[in-house]
């Protein structure tokens, strides 16, 4: 793709949209200083679509959108097991995934991609609430409802509203980088980094009353990452037991604690392998982990790759 040229994104919205899974990518890269993308929200036909809980889109473009476009989103929308796009959406999806252009679907949105036939035999999410509803409208998907999105190239898929915001950013991490990302994130006030193969719903009768208290426990480990973290370390910030701590932390984010530190320590090195010339060594005890071989060792076994690659891809 040229330097000069933006990056050119495209939202469909389709009749019964959900405002939270329209607005997602439509702010994540609008256009400005450090977001080199061009947004364009597009119906399957220009003038007024009717959307979901009481709000209606009107958009300048229709289909014609999906030509221009690197990257469509399709945003969840009402009744989509019930209900297929229109024929001409369908057509524009397949044709638009022919000329190379990645499509990404946010929540519902995967049951519009699941009927292009280009979900056939890859693995793909949804809405936790709908993921029973896809594999049987769609079987030859191979649906995973543990998981808060999945990446198959250039067909994407995520599971609700709020994990669009983590496709997003594993987008823009594909796309330029860590800290753009990271950059991204803070400017949403949104978790930096969720693995996509985390659980994305956990069922519960109550809502958990420690969740803003392990939020800041989270926040405060990211903090001082280069020093001494043990289990009984966060659950004494977190003012529980390192057991309730363990548990109840795993079930907020799919992690134990002390994995969830490793992650966060390698995003740290992600981050500084790709804005600095700091040798790995230097690296590994910035970020907690002492030796450049305990580096090499995590860092091969979390992103399957090594520091030197991994900074090769992303710096040259």
């Amino acid at each position: 793709m040229p330097p000069s040229r933006l990056n050119r994104v495209a939202v469909l919205v389709l009749e019964g949209a959900k405002p939270l899974d329209v607005g997602i990518p439509a702010q994540v890269f609008t256009t400005r200083a450090s977001m080199p993308y061009e947004v364009k929200v597009c119906g399957p036909a220009p003038g007024l679509v009717t959307g979901g809980d009481g709000l209606s889109y009107h958009v300048a473009d229709g289909l014609d959108a999906l030509d221009w476009a690197d990257i469509v989103f399709i945003p969840g929308y009402r009744h989509p097991d019930r209900e297929d796009p229109p024929p001409a959406v369908v057509s524009a999806l397949i044709a638009a995934h022919d000329r190379g252009t990645r499509l990404a679907a946010i929540s519902t949105g995967a049951f519009a991609l699941a009927a292009t036939g280009l979900l056939d035999g890859r693995r793909a999410t949804t809405h936790w609430h709908y993921t029973r509803q896809l594999a049987r409208k769609h079987p030859s998907v191979l649906v995973d409802e543990n998981v808060l999105f999945v990446d198959e190239g250039h067909v994407l898929t995520s599971a609700g509203a709020a994990s669009g915001i983590d496709l997003c950013l594993h987008i823009l991490r594909g796309d330029l980088g860590m800290a753009a990302s990271n950059h991204a994130a803070r400017r949403l006030v949104a978790a930096p980094y969720r693995s996509g193969g985390q659980a994305q719903y956990v069922p519960r009768s109550v809502p958990e009353p420690l969740g803003e208290r392990f939020a800041a426990t989270r926040e405060w480990a990211l903090h001082r990452l280069g020093k001494l973290l043990t289990l009984e370390i966060l659950a004494r910030h977190a003012a529980v037991s390192p057991r309730t701590f363990s548990r109840r932390f795993a079930e907020d984010t799919g992690y134990t604690p002390m994995q969830w530190v490793m992650r966060a320590r390698i995003d740290m090195a992600r981050e500084l392998l790709e804005l600095s010339q700091l040798p790995v060594e230097q690296i590994a005890a910035r970020v907690g982990l002492g030796t450049g071989s305990n580096l090499r060792l995590h860092f091969q076994r979390i992103l399957g790759t090594t520091p030197s690659q991994y900074r090769r891809t992303f710096v040259a």
